[in-house]
């Protein structure tokens, strides 16, 4: 199970990871991965930083899962929710502080083993995490 911390819960956070993230499938799973960003934020702000709590971004690693009744049924749904969890689980400390991952399950998922899950989870993260090349026309 993931931390209360490393779970998306809010249509706010997963809206921001699917429109501003770098999205890659392959196979069973679409991945949605928001990396964070390396230059500071206000450091041009002529204002002093404030002390409030609401400025504070968690830098956890927090993922979310979207698994649409196009899968399966609930029995199923929740079956393919819960080993993508436990997958997500084992590979979030490769991921670099502040990163957010969505994980999308096609409905292809619902047949997929559990192997294969882990290898289409494996290959999207990579591609997403690999720069962009320029695309010739």
């Amino acid at each position: 199970m993931l931390a209360a911390a490393q779970r998306l819960r809010r249509s706010t956070d997963f809206a921001a990871a699917v429109r501003g993230g770098r999205r890659a499938g392959r196979g069973a799973v679409v991945v949605h991965l928001t990396l964070p960003t390396t230059e500071p934020a206000a450091t041009t702000s002529p204002e002093p930083a404030r002390d409030d709590d609401t400025e504070l971004i968690s830098v956890a690693t927090r993922a979310g899962f979207v698994v649409s009744k196009a899968v399966g049924p609930a029995v199923v749904r929740n079956k393919v929710r819960r080993r993508l969890r436990h997958l997500v689980r084992e590979r979030l400390t490769a991921l670099p502080e502040g990163t957010t991952l969505v994980v999308r399950a096609l409905p292809a998922a619902a047949e997929a083993s559990y192997q294969r899950l882990g290898t289409d989870l494996d290959a999207a993260i990579a591609a997403a995490r690999a720069p962009r090349g320029r695309r010739s026309r």
